[in-house]
């Protein structure tokens, strides 16, 4: 069951898979954390029911989200031992401390308090679980941290010395942990998970704005969802674009052919131009059809109009990354990125003239723009992961010479199995989420009437009581 490919083909396609199943529920759910902690603390600084209402109605999301989140990284984990033992051996004792304590300090703190700030609010009262929430919050935050490191280290490898039998061995913890590309990437993950669940979040506010629309009613829930999405969409949006930009020019430092294979160069030009289009071709080496920006590639590359950018043939054809891929994906990445800051620009826009919740085609774009987090997400680990090929350890260990000698009918049946169960498992999972999101937080419920309450004070039979229904529904 090899269908026509080497075990190697099929490990890294199977890892590919699994991954980009898996890293889309944490991009999720580290800017989901954040939020709920934020709505709970709104609740208890203003005692408005509205708060408590989208809390209660985001931590259900959440706690699947979490779970699936949970389940597809385990799966991943397990890779590393029967696909890759061969890297597993060789970077254990540098990479297997940090996963660990990502597993200590933050999946415990996460796991801990999960709980509590799901179905303890009752038992130990707001403040506490004001604190759970936090907890959980901060948690994946650290989750993030850990993993960024172990992933940044395999990228910009530091703080290393190699034993006698060929491993990789800590010798500067500090430097290992605090690696050269790791601030960079930390920074840029943790602000696309932000933007991620801004645009979830903003569309499903969206999605129910529209819906209230069309009934002639007043959701409350959706233009306070809306508007806080905005909010974020509006100023971290500039901020991830600044990070990129950052990004990329420590990637330019450490990764030269990584570069200049996602802007489609294959010779090195002075000053460089930017490609926005073409067809990089490995074979032929050059990017055919290319519609080019003059200067502009040396500029924003090396922050200079007539500064050379080096291309591919500066490098051996068996250490240059597969161009064609990298080069679309970062493409997709920007141009997502931009697109949400127009949005983020057209909502402050509407907010400046007190029209925010009066434009439907800003709310039918938020509405197409919910998923976009997803994508520039993906795209843009592909852009990190296939640019870092031949290697595993960028410079150090070859992607060949790092999987175990498994033969392709082997690696063949398990992708396949997990093909299916994941779609099964997963699709499940986000067609309930999905299911979710479609009825919103005041389906049956009349916010409005509520009015604010103190957060000290509130119960779910006193603040939360169902009135009758509304005419209009």
């Amino acid at each position: 069951m090899g269908f026509g490919y080497e075990a190697l083909d099929l490990a890294r396609f199977q890892f590919a898979f699994t991954v980009s199943a898996h890293i889309i529920f944490p991009a999720f759910s580290i800017g989901l954390a954040s939020y709920l902690a934020v709505l709970n603390g709104l609740g208890l600084a203003t005692g408005d029911a509205v708060y408590r209402r989208l809390f209660d109605y985001w931590k259900t999301i959440f706690a699947v989200v979490f779970g699936m989140g949970v389940v597809s990284g385990i799966v991943m984990s397990y890779q590393f031992g029967t696909n890759w033992s061969v890297f597993s051996d060789k970077t254990g004792p540098v990479l297997g401390p940090l996963m660990g304590y990502e597993v200590l300090s933050a999946f415990f703190l996460e796991a801990g308090f999960l709980g509590v700030m799901l179905f303890g609010r009752e038992r130990v009262g707001p403040n506490l679980h004001f604190f759970a929430t936090l907890m959980v919050a901060v948690g994946t935050l650290f989750s993030a941290f850990w993993i960024l490191s172990v992933n940044s280290w395999m990228h910009t490898p530091a703080g290393y010395g190699v034993n006698e039998v060929g491993q990789f061995v800590p010798v500067d913890w500090w430097a290992v942990v605090f690696n050269p590309s790791f601030p960079y990437r930390l920074v840029h993950m943790v602000l696309a998970a932000y933007l991620t669940t801004a645009f979830i979040v903003g569309g499903v506010g969206a999605w129910h704005l529209l819906r209230a629309r069309r009934t002639g009613r007043t959701d409350r829930a959706a233009r306070v969802m809306f508007s806080m999405a905005m909010w974020m969409a509006l100023l971290v949006a500039p901020l991830q674009i600044v990070a990129g930009d950052l990004h990329g020019i420590n990637t330019l430092e450490h990764q030269p052919a990584k570069i200049a294979a996602m802007e489609g160069h294959y010779e090195t030009r002075a000053p460089a131009p930017l490609i926005l289009f073409g067809l990089p071709d490995d074979e032929a080496e050059e990017t055919r059809h290319a519609v080019e920006i003059p200067y502009l590639g040396s500029l924003i590359l090396k922050h200079d109009l007539s500064s050379p950018v080096q291309g591919l043939k500066e490098f051996p054809k068996e250490e240059r990354p597969p161009a064609a891929l990298i080069f679309w994906t970062f493409r997709v990445m920007v141009a997502v990125g931009f697109a949400m800051l127009a949005v983020g620009l057209w909502s402050g826009w509407a907010r400046l003239k007190g029209r925010l919740f009066e434009l439907p085609w800003l709310h039918r774009a938020a509405v197409a723009m919910g998923p976009s987090g997803f994508l520039a997400v993906l795209c843009g680990w592909i852009t990190t992961e296939v640019g870092r090929q031949p290697y595993t350890v960028y410079g150090l260990l070859r992607t060949a010479d790092s999987a175990s000698p498994l033969d392709a009918p082997a690696v063949g049946a398990s992708l396949l199995a997990f093909i299916i169960v994941y779609f099964a498992v997963f699709g499940a999972g986000t067609f309930y989420v999905l299911r979710l999101m479609a009825h919103g937080p005041e389906d049956g419920l009349d916010i409005d009437a509520l009015g604010p309450t103190r957060a000290a004070g509130v119960t779910p039979a006193a603040s939360m009581r169902r009135p009758a229904a509304h005419p209009a529904e």
